[in-house]
């Protein structure tokens, strides 16, 4: 597996993608969770939205 993952980091495409966190609250208890993604790059802003 780990040869899959320095392939990737090679080539190029995993540089396109970034892990992002974004904690939202629920109307219902008032606690927040966190939810997590791994978005491409051009569309970082749309998911913070």
């Amino acid at each position: 597996m780990a040869k899959k993952v320095v392939a990737t980091l090679k080539s190029g495409t995993g540089r396109n993608y970034t892990k992002v966190i974004k904690m939202v609250k629920n109307p219902e208890t008032g606690a927040y969770n966190f939810k997590e993604e791994v978005v491409h790059n051009d569309h970082i802003k749309d998911f913070l939205k």
